[in-house]
């Protein structure tokens, strides 16, 4: 397993934090998703199966800005 926080903008509410939870456990291979608000991060435990991209990209079709 991998863990790796990413920096996200444009988090701004619990609707923010159920889109990328939903959309980013959905990926084949990611374990647990992590949305803190309050730091606008997120932090995610995966295998080898997904990749880093693959999570981004997902973030990103979300409408979100991975930084």
């Amino acid at each position: 397993m991998e863990n790796v926080t990413l920096k996200v903008e444009g988090m701004s509410c619990q609707h923010c934090v159920r889109s990328i939870e939903g959309s980013v456990s959905k990926l084949k291979g990611v374990a647990s998703v992590n949305v803190v608000l309050e730091s606008g991060t997120v932090a995610i435990q995966h295998e080898a199966t997904v990749t880093l991209e693959q999570i981004k990209e997902e973030i990103e079709e979300q409408g979100f800005d991975v930084v």
